[in-house]
């Protein structure tokens, strides 16, 4: 990701007298275009690069200058090296480079600190299980983010309506344990946040595309949840049994204890498929008390699931 090579660059020029572009481009994987506007943006940043021509030539700091490396302190440090960590487990590309720079800067008297500064706390997003495809998607979206490419992909609805897509990707979000595009649709003329997993036949296309300024503090996945009306509040009530589950999914503070050893608890959610599949996961561990309009849907849906176990499977068949 460019912040990321940004970032590496200007470690390396730190460390480093001078620095072909071409040996940049092949150690970030980017061409050497893409190189010499990564060097302007540094640049537009206060940090004067200067392109040396000539044999022994090359790309170095402008001479004279140096970089204060006391900008950043070894615990601020710390925090940006636990959260590449973080990212990095999420599928959100390979941080190894500009961790081992940014270790590489730590004065030898200062490692060991540093080392528990960035143990004592770890992030790990990735799931228990392997997923290929996603993160095949995850890289095809993030080569097309960099290169202002549109793409193209099947997109399978809620409802299960599939629509053809040309998009053009602005932003990957992990929101909730899984992956979003943030990007304009051609065939909704508008923003639209789209599910990674929902997607099918996802394919670069050769098209380019001007990126648009758009409000950071208005994108879809910054609210939703938080107003009232956009929410249905449910009583869930947890067994004995079943108290394990109520403590892995709610804070201690929001569960009522009853007297026979089991928790009841108010919690508040948009009322979709996902609520039921949701309150459905916890099976006869739990029971919706309130309101009445969802125990009967649970109850209709459970009746569905409970008539497709009967009998041999597939039916008649």
């Amino acid at each position: 990701m460019k912040i990321d090579r940004l970032l590496s660059i200007v470690i390396l020029l730190m460390n480093r007298p001078l620095i072909q572009a071409k040996e940049l481009a092949e150690m970030f994987e980017v061409s050497v275009r893409t190189i010499y506007r990564d060097i302007d943006s540094i640049n537009g940043a206060g940090i004067p690069v200067v392109t040396y021509q000539g044999a022994g030539g090359g790309i170095g700091l402008m001479e004279g200058y140096r970089l204060d490396r006391n900008v950043l302190t070894e615990h601020e440090l710390a925090d940006i090296f636990t959260a590449l960590q973080s990212v990095s487990s999420a599928g959100g590309g390979e941080h190894s480079l500009l961790m081992e720079k940014i270790s590489s800067v730590i004065p030898p008297s200062q490692t060991a600190a540093f080392r528990s500064k960035t143990t004592q706390m770890i992030v790990d997003f990735s799931p228990w299980g392997l997923q290929r495809p996603l993160e095949e998607r995850l890289t095809l979206l993030r080569e097309a983010l960099e290169e202002a490419a549109g793409i193209s992909f099947e997109y399978v609805a809620a409802d299960g309506k599939i629509s053809h897509r040309s998009v053009d990707p602005y932003t990957l979000v992990l929101k909730g344990r899984a992956w979003y595009l943030y990007g304009f649709c051609a065939e909704r003329e508008d923003f639209r946040l789209f599910k990674l997993l929902r997607m099918k036949s996802l394919i670069k296309e050769k098209r380019s595309f001007v990126r648009q300024e758009f409000p950071l503090n208005e994108l879809p996945w910054s609210s939703g949840w938080s107003t009232p009306s956009d929410t249905t509040p449910v009583v869930l009530h947890f067994s004995a049994e079943g108290r394990h589950l109520a403590e892995d999914y709610f804070d201690y503070s929001e569960l009522q204890p009853d007297r026979n050893g089991g928790y009841t608890v108010t919690v508040y959610y948009p009322e979709d498929h996902w609520l039921y599949g949701f309150l459905l996961g916890f099976g006869t561990a739990a029971e919706v008390l309130e309101p009445e309009h969802i125990r009967l849907k649970l109850g209709d849906i459970a009746a569905g699931v409970a008539a497709k176990y009967q009998g041999s499977a597939g039916g008649n068949a």
